[in-house]
């Protein structure tokens, strides 16, 4: 299992990275790989790599897949000598390993189909070990990628991709020592994280792939049916990164995909409500981890959405307002200005503090249990109270069935007087649901069959509410930004009219459809 990060490195930072990097010793080999997968990529779909790639002069057959979370990759690497012509691809040859069973798996599942070479690279390499001193200490192995992924090399439809990328790999020690190390480079250089490898990037060339598709939520994976406190908090925050990741990784790189740029923001609203409602489950740290991570992930969620929010309110509030009889205007007109000064969806995801935020929680969801450090001794003999122990899975369950009924109480509470809410507390309804829902499917799967499926009732019974407090959330914005266009232009007076005379009903509608959820099973009760 190997523990590693990758950086893609700015063309105008690849210098200055080079000579950092030349500060210690550091070994120069060129790397000729060739990827193998079956004709339907059956290899790619399963996040597994296959490859054959001369070192200097040795070949070496390795075989990837995907780990636990974003540091881990399953691998395993066969040395083949230093013969000169490409020895022949051998599945056989990893037999026996974790990798190589799951290798062997995949492909008798696709009914034995023969593998056959789908791209190659030829990537310069420059490698160091630096020990990591201080806590966490660490040896981490540097290399300094500068090459090409090339897809159907010697033929009219030859296509290349630009290699220029820096991976941290943990040789030994902690893997905060690891976390540390790449913190202060992404800092010192603006690297970014990626998640694109270089088979990925053949792929995408092999289909002549200009866009990939946003990566959505996926619900927590648990490696015992009882985790402990630490343990849940690990699992969910990488669910959540397994959505922000490869959305952050394309739109740092220049994608302005606006479904990306949506299910980034998702992950960091999912993230939040982890951080903040499952902090108890940590008490040594969670609550301190959350005040540290929270402002950046905050300034990226405002800033991705700064203009976002009001063009979607503003395509579905148009069609309607037309129907209605409105004149045509464009309340986002005196946005343009200010949208060119604004950053990038790229700058926002690039910035260092969100960066470095990034490799803080990846560093999270790797790192061991801390070992409880002995009580030290207090002034006239007295001694210290012991650390806060970690949270047990008994008293971990408790406090999430706490913390749902808490939530479910105040939506209840909250949907009674909807109506007669400001604004500001109206707003507040819909994040406290939105946070009800996370929460809940972020803790589905720790209870057993019978309340997994009361779970899913549950989910399912938000949905209204959900979608009520959205419309209306959607109108309220519509109205303020109509109501602030009015000073330039006298057409807005009709959508502000029209939005207003919705107000009531809307928040009717939002009491009614909140008032339902009492109905709804609370799976995380004790039958």
């Amino acid at each position: 299992m190997e523990i590693e990060f990758k950086f893609c490195i700015p063309p105008s930072r690849l210098k200055t990275v080079e000579a950092a990097l030349k500060r210690g010793t550091v070994v120069r080999t060129r790397l000729q790989a060739r990827y193998f997968d079956t004709a339907d990529q059956r290899l790619a779909a399963d996040g597994m790599v296959l490859r054959l790639r001369k070192e200097g002069r040795r070949w070496v057959q390795t075989v990837k897949a995907t780990g636990d979370n974003a540091l881990h990759r399953l691998e395993h690497n066969v040395d083949l000598g230093t013969t000169g012509p490409a020895p022949q691809i051998d599945p056989q040859r990893h037999q026996g390993t974790p990798v190589g069973e799951r290798l062997a798996k995949l492909l008798a599942d696709g009914g034995g189909m023969p593998l056959v070479e789908r791209q190659s690279t030829d990537i310069v390499r420059l490698t160091r070990d630096l020990r990591v001193t201080g806590p966490g200490g660490a040896v981490v192995e540097m290399a300094l990628d500068v090459g090409k992924v090339v897809a159907h090399a010697g033929t009219p439809e030859q296509r290349e991709s630009p290699v220029c990328e820096l991976e941290l790999e943990l040789k030994r020690g902690d893997v905060q020592g690891l976390v540390s190390l790449a913190r202060r480079w992404s800092q010192q250089h603006g690297l970014w994280f990626s998640t694109v490898s270089k088979a990925e990037r053949g792929a995408r060339l092999l289909a002549a792939q200009e866009t990939v598709e946003a990566v959505k939520a996926e619900t927590p994976r648990f490696a015992a049916r009882q985790p402990d406190g630490l343990a849940i908090r690990q699992a969910v925050v990488a669910s959540c990164l397994a959505q922000m990741l490869p959305n952050a990784s394309e739109i740092a790189a220049g994608s302005a995909d606006e479904e990306q740029i949506h299910q980034l923001r998702i992950g960091i609203r999912r993230l939040r409500t982890a951080l903040r409602e499952l902090a108890e489950l940590d008490p040594a740290s969670g609550a301190a981890e959350a005040a540290e991570w929270e402002p950046p992930l905050v300034e990226a969620f405002r800033a991705l959405g700064a203009l976002r929010d009001r063009e979607q309110v503003v395509k579905l509030a148009q069609p309607r307002l037309r129907e209605a009889g409105a004149p045509d205007f464009d309340p986002l007109a005196a946005d343009d200005a200010a949208a060119a000064d604004a950053p990038s969806p790229g700058d926002i995801v690039r910035a260092p503090a969100f960066q470095n935020v990034l490799v803080s929680l990846i560093g999270f969801t790797a790192a061991k249990p801390a070992e409880p450090a002995p009580a030290l001794a207090a002034e006239e003999g007295q001694s210290a109270p012991p650390a806060p122990a970690p949270v047990g899975a008994n008293a971990a369950r408790r406090l999430l069935r706490q913390r749902l009924q808490h939530l479910h109480k105040q939506v209840l509470r909250d949907g009674e007087r909807f109506e007669s809410l400001d604004t500001e507390s109206q707003h507040r309804v819909r994040k406290r649901l939105k946070r009800l829902r996370y929460l809940a499917e972020f803790v589905a799967p720790l209870f057993d069959e019978k309340e997994e499926g009361a779970a899913s009732r549950y989910l399912k019974a938000l949905r209204p509410a959900q979608d009520a407090l959205g419309e209306f959330n959607d109108e309220a914005v519509a109205l303020a930004l109509y109501r602030e266009a009015t000073a330039r232009d006298a057409r807005a007076w009709f959508a502000v009219g029209w939005f207003t005379a919705r107000h009531a009903a809307g928040a009717k509608a939002c009491r009614k459809a909140l008032e339902k959820i009492e109905d709804a099973p609370s799976f995380w009760k004790k039958n």
